[in-house]
């Protein structure tokens, strides 16, 4: 069904969408490569939300030329007025005659009526080439659209004997320069990036970007039930937005006081002490936040995976040993009773950082 041009030209339209990684949300990412007498004529993606959609940049640019050619895109043309008018509509305008797509749009909103408008004009449709890549490129606004709640990435930095600090709490720094650099790339691309008050108090992070060029800074949470966050704290620096969690009972007055070093404060339920994460990912979905990536310590990771709640872990393994029976890692919690009850890793996936090892897969 599929030739090596297919896959070359829906290649390119990934790549394209890639390019504006970090840059589309609450958006999906698309790229859309316009291909007539077996060459590219045109191309475009989605730059930002509010902004053209990609394919209405490639039919623009390649003009009267759109008129008998084929259109390779990633993700099904929408087929409603919102930020944009249907794009499905305006590739039968543009005598697009055929359409070759990654995967349907999952949003509601459009879910197949952006292949059927083209169909009833005649326009040939071919879905499902790389569909995979497709979704994976995608997989954050694929969560965010369908079960309305945030897609969450648990993210740490391990040495082989799986901790995370030193007994003596030092953590500076467990990986290398390449990991070092990916973890500021995450955060480039992820919505927020969450951690514990622990954390803050022990570390005094910045969560900021550095180490990459900067697309945009993570929207910084911390988990704070009884708002111990320092005054002094980095994560109450200025021109980045920090939100604190903290429960109903945490004091007034620290309340007032980190909302006049410019925190924002969401109020969420904390039992026994603890934020309620299943109301808090509700809450960050009104926020119109997308994704989370939780660096947290070993028992905001452990919260987050007994609440069920993450969908994706990378694990940077450095090749060192730390040691310490005292010394934290990355899970920590109750933890299971038996191996058969284990947290398994789905599609595990082992690359290399330099002397690091990077582990990812999904639960």
């Amino acid at each position: 069904m599929w030739n090596e041009d297919d896959v070359k030209f829906m290649r390119e339209a990934l790549n394209l969408a890639r390019s504006a990684e970090g840059r589309t949300t609450p958006d999906p990412m698309v790229g859309a490569v316009l291909v007539k007498g077996g060459r590219i004529i045109s191309m475009g993606y989605h730059g930002e939300v509010a902004t053209p959609h990609a394919e209405a940049w490639a039919i623009q640019k390649a003009g009267e030329e759109t008129n008998g050619s084929t259109l390779y895109i990633n993700l099904e043309p929408c087929s409603h007025y919102g930020n944009n008018p249907p794009c499905a509509n305006l590739i039968v305008r543009a005598g697009i005659r055929e359409v070759v797509c990654a995967m349907k749009d999952p949003n509601p909103l459009v879910n197949g009526r952006g292949f059927a408008i083209l169909k009833k004009a005649g326009v040939r449709v071919r879905p499902g080439l790389l569909e995979e890549e497709a979704r994976q490129l995608n997989e954050v606004f694929i969560k965010f659209i369908t079960k309305k709640i945030p897609f969450i990435l648990m993210k740490s930095a391990i040495t082989l004997d799986g901790k995370i600090a030193t007994r003596t709490g030092a953590s500076r720094w467990v990986a290398g320069g390449a990991s070092r650099r990916f973890a500021h790339h995450l955060r480039n691309i992820y919505d927020s990036i969450l951690v514990g008050v622990g954390t803050v108090l022990i570390d005094n992070p910045r969560l900021n970007v550095r180490l990459v060029k900067k697309v945009k800074d993570p929207i910084r949470l911390v988990l704070d039930a009884s708002a111990r966050t320092p005054l002094s704290a980095r994560v109450l620096s200025r021109g980045i937005r920090t939100i604190i969690v903290v429960g109903p009972k945490a004091p007034k007055g620290r309340v007032e006081a980190l909302k006049k070093r410019g925190a924002e404060i969401l109020a969420v339920p904390a039992p026994g002490g603890l934020i309620d994460l299943k109301r808090l990912a509700k809450e960050l979905v009104k926020l119109s936040i997308t994704s989370v990536m939780v660096e947290g310590g070993g028992a905001v990771n452990a919260s987050f995976l007994e609440a069920g709640l993450v969908d994706k872990a990378i694990f940077v393994i450095a090749p060192k040993i730390f040691g310490g029976k005292d010394a934290k890692t990355c899970v920590e919690g109750e933890g299971v009773a038996k191996p058969s009850e284990a947290i398994w890793l789905k599609q595990p996936h082992v690359e290399r950082l330099e002397e690091d090892i990077l582990v990812s897969g999904y639960f």
